[in-house]
Formats: C-alpha cells, structure tokens, sequence
C-alpha cells in the first residue's frame, strides 16, 4: 500500500499551533519522522482561514522540501488555492482534492491537462455531499472520471477516494465503503484507490481497533494507497502484516525488514 503521511495538517492542533508560531523545527522533524517510517508522499494541509492559507501553505512546503524530496500531497478545499500554490511545489505529486461540488472541476481539470506532472486524489463527493451508497459512490466517480478523460488526464495519475464514513453514524457504512473499492478496481484497473480509514471510527470507542480491520478489508478489497498516521505502529504493521497474507509479500520478506528496522511490533527497550 502507498503511504501518504497525513501528519502536517492545521486541523491537528499541535500543527496549527507550530504553523502560528512558525515553529520550523517541529514540521521539520514531523516530515523527516514520517519518510523515516515509510510515507511515500507528505500531505500539506494548512488548515487555517483562507486569508492565511497562501502563506501558511508556501510556509510549509519550504521546510518540508528541504528536508526531504519525497512528493507532496498538496491539501487545501479551495481549488484556486491548489492551482495557486501547485508551481511553487519543488517535487509534484497528488492535488488533493478534486470533486463533484461547485466549479473544481472546472477549476482543477485544466491545470490538471496542461501539468503531468501532477496526479490528483478525486473524491466521491458532489453538490449533495458525501456519497454514502457504493453505487453513489460509483456514480460520482464516473462523472468525474469523463470529465478527466476527455481532458486527456491518464488514468495512472488517478486516485480515487470513495470516502469514508463514520460507521457510527451512517448505517452500514464500512460494508458500501469496502464494496466501492471492489467495484472501483474492476471498472478503472490502472486508478489507485485511495481512503482515510481512521474516519471509519469517528465517534466510536477503541478507534484503533476498528481502524486496523477496517484497514485489512480494504486491502483485500483492492486498496491501494491510504492517507494515514505512518507513525502509528499498529496501523502500519496492519499494512505489512496484511499484504504478508493475502501472498503480496513473498515469503514475508518486506513484513521481516520492517520489523528488523523497527517499524512494526513493540518499540525496542519494551
């Protein structure tokens, strides 16, 4: 599974409070921590008013690129945002993100057509919301998935969220979750489907245990990157142990050098 590091996003508190203070020496160890546990990309969310969001956001991306030349998972809900910040971005990697609601489609798609370098997370929202059916879920996709092919944007450049939603509070909604990922992997075979799975527990106790199954039904389903906490032990040693028994790690070989390095399992001097 591709890691995206979802660590340096405003919403956390102990971010927004660094990002206020320019406290350039905790993002920097955040970022260098996170590729150290195996991120592949780093999302960068500022998180904050839109007045400060610009600066906020080329605040971060100058500290985490020069620590690091792992690619960026540019974060922001304002398409003009991410069109704005996306050229001062050193290592391109994933515009997150592009839906169904207002005009981001018409916003993002063409700067999407005119850049290959970049990829883009889409997710299965629209005007109505969040889809919470697989087949709504399947629906926005496609509809968005035409707008990007005619535009000529590769379907390798794709991810796909389906969005998750908090099983307590929408009724069956890991079941539609990992559904969508099945059916999502059979229509678009070369689009990578993405998830927040620690959303799956929003209000529910023991978060981590139903994050962590949640996680290996998805990852049977199909999952192929996750937008998730590389610091967290159990959710990555979810991921090796997984991919070890569905026979996508021959001979457990990726699962014992991730325990050797001290990635999984209990920390070294417990």
């Amino acid at each position: 599974m591709i890691v995206i590091g979802e660590k340096i996003n405003g919403a956390i508190p102990s971010i927004s409070q660094a990002i206020k203070d320019r406290d350039a020496d905790f993002i920097r160890d955040l970022a260098i921590r996170q590729v150290e546990a195996g991120a592949e990309y780093i999302d960068v969310c500022a998180g904050t008013a839109t007045s400060e969001e610009f600066d906020a956001l080329c605040w971060l991306l100058n500290i985490v690129e020069e620590c690091t030349d792992k690619p960026i998972c540019l974060d922001s809900p304002d398409p003009c945002m991410l069109v704005e910040v996306a050229p001062k971005v050193k290592h391109p990697g994933i515009l997150n993100s592009l839906s169904d609601e207002g005009k981001k489609c018409d916003v993002i798609i063409p700067f999407l057509a005119e850049h290959p370098e970049w990829s883009v997370m889409v997710l299965c929202t629209s005007d109505s919301g969040p889809s919470e059916t697989c087949d709504r879920k399947i629906e926005v996709a496609r509809d968005i998935m035409a707008k990007l092919e005619v535009a000529g944007v590769a379907h390798e450049r794709v991810f796909i969220d389906p969005v998750v939603l908090s099983a307590s509070t929408i009724n069956g909604a890991g079941v539609e979750f990992v559904a969508a990922v099945r059916q999502l992997k059979e229509i678009w075979p070369d689009v990578k489907v993405a998830a927040a799975v620690s959303n799956i527990s929003y209000g529910s106790p023991a978060r981590g245990l139903m994050n962590h199954i949640f996680l290996a039904l998805n990852l049977q389903a199909g999952l192929d990157a996750g937008i998730v906490d590389p610091l967290n032990r159990d959710i990555i040693g979810t991921v090796y142990a997984t991919e070890a028994l569905l026979n996508r790690d021959p001979h457990c070989r990726k699962y014992n050098k991730a325990y050797r390095k001290g990635l999984i399992g209990k920390p070294k001097g417990n």
